[in-house]
């Protein structure tokens, strides 16, 4: 059985021990805590399902989107999601995870539709300052240029409240205006569960349906539904260099500065995105067991540790929520 928060890690207490029941009390409690949080998410999505004429659910292949297309099959299977699928590509995500998108979506055989920040740049629509500059935050023309070329009135996402103070913010149905603008001062109070999704033409909505989950939560309602995830959510050796607080991986992409040492070192990914602002941590978990020990012992959310475009000003999430990201 996948360990659940609280649960005792290591050898086992006797059978009839005061330890042992404390033990079964508490993964019974955390088993409970997966099931409301995934009737909450379900009735969320079934709401998105209702209310909503034409929405579409963010998929990138990271967890979270893992856990929210899990969600979506216990919602509508055996139908189909009443949905299409939602990529916004920068040119510069990992290989290891644009292969498990692909795979994942063909074995779901849902429908797939990307969209690339590549293409942004050869339009004119976006223009980067550098040729190494980041394209993280110019995902955001990509995916209004999506949303309104397909007419979406609701984007379903995987953002959670724990990951960042500005994601804190966030009301489940997350309203947008007719220039995809977020203000948290005009978002619809959310009472009890009841979600207002309506919108005039032009506008739109982010659903965030796990949004009370935590990394925690995420990795342990992976390994109760043995969920398949990408491979650099495990340890593997990766080449690295250190700059600041921060490992960053050496790539064609990032290559490593003049006078760098590149060092060699178990390393895993805490969040998937893209390469230029995603940093691995250090870890030997090769397991999703051994994720979920490593993930309850953190002190730092996955952002704080590891997407180094939130490090370079404390508003740097809300700034870029303001203008249309995820």
């Amino acid at each position: 059985m996948t360990p659940l928060r609280g649960a005792r890690l290591g050898s086992e207490a006797p059978a009839n021990s005061p330890q042992a029941f404390a033990d079964h009390a508490s993964v019974e409690r955390n088993q409970r805590h997966l099931a409301w949080l995934e009737g909450e998410a379900i009735h969320i999505l079934r709401e998105v399902a209702g209310q909503c004429a034409n929405p579409a659910l963010l998929f990138s292949g990271g967890k979270d989107s893992l856990v929210l297309l899990r969600l979506a099959e216990k919602a509508f299977r055996p139908g189909r999601f009443p949905f299409p699928l939602l990529h916004i590509d920068t040119g510069h995500n990992f290989d290891e995870v644009i292969a498990f998108r692909d795979r994942r979506v063909a074995e779901l055989g849902e429908r797939l539709i990307v969209r690339s920040v590549e293409d942004s740049i050869a339009q004119g629509r976006v223009v980067l300052r550098h040729a190494g500059e980041s394209r993280n935050a110019h995902q955001s023309v990509t995916l209004l240029d999506a949303i309104a070329e397909f007419g979406f009135d609701a984007c379903i996402g995987g953002a959670r409240r724990d990951e960042e103070k500005a994601r804190a913010k966030e009301r489940v149905f997350s309203f947008r205006d007719a220039f995809g603008q977020w203000d948290p001062r005009q978002q619809r109070p959310e009472l009890w569960n009841l979600y207002n999704a309506r919108v005039h033409p032009g506008e739109h909505v982010r659903v965030f349906p796990i949004s009370n989950w935590t990394e925690l939560d995420v990795w342990q309602y992976i390994g109760r539904e043995g969920l398949a995830v990408p491979s650099i959510y495990f340890a593997h050796v990766r080449e690295v260099v250190r700059r600041a607080d921060a490992w960053h991986c050496v790539t064609p992409l990032t290559p490593a500065r003049a006078g760098e040492r590149i060092e060699r070192r178990s390393m895993r990914f805490r969040t998937v995105g893209d390469i230029t602002c995603t940093a691995p941590v250090e870890s030997t978990a090769q397991s999703v067991d051994s994720i979920i020990a490593e993930t309850a012992a953190t002190t730092i959310t996955e952002r704080g540790a590891t997407r180094l475009d939130d490090q370079t000003n404390e508003a740097s999430m809300e700034l870029r929520k303001r203008v249309g990201y995820f």
